[in-house]
């Protein structure tokens, strides 16, 4: 197994085996405040959260091939992002905007808000069959 994580730092997101050898990075270029990522082995897909300048959700594949923008516009402060493996459908949730909204992993369409709320500073989010969980600051 791998293991994938953003560092805030240089803007990059790494990978290494569980032992933490065969390290190497992914993606390094055109990554601007990586927050949070989510894999789908299954698909092969990677995705993450990005603060920064233009504040976005990113997919690629697990070597960091074909990188897609799939949300850029309506998001401030993506934080947390979750995959909904049955559905096919990946959640973010969003620190600025107090939203947690998802969209098909695939085409990135099909926007949802899911939840809203009002000086709630959304932190992480998780899904697990009919179930959302968050945490807020």
């Amino acid at each position: 197994g791998n293991i994938y994580w953003t560092d805030h730092g240089f803007n990059l997101i790494e990978v290494a085996r569980l032992n933490g050898s065969f390290r190497y990075v992914v993606i390094s270029q055109g990554l601007d405040q990586p927050r949070s990522i989510a894999v789908h082995p299954e698909k092969g897909y990677l995705f993450w959260t990005e603060w920064g300048q233009s504040p976005c959700i990113g997919r690629a594949h697990l070597d960091g091939s074909e990188k897609v923008i799939l949300v850029s516009l309506g998001i401030a402060w993506p934080n947390g992002i979750s995959i909904d493996y049955e559905e096919n459908k990946l959640y973010w949730c969003d620190a600025r905007t107090d939203k947690i909204e998802r969209i098909d992993l695939e085409s990135g369409g099909s926007r949802e808000i899911v939840l809203s709320g009002s000086n709630v500073d959304m932190f992480s989010v998780a899904v697990f069959g009919a179930y959302i969980y968050w945490s807020d600051r």
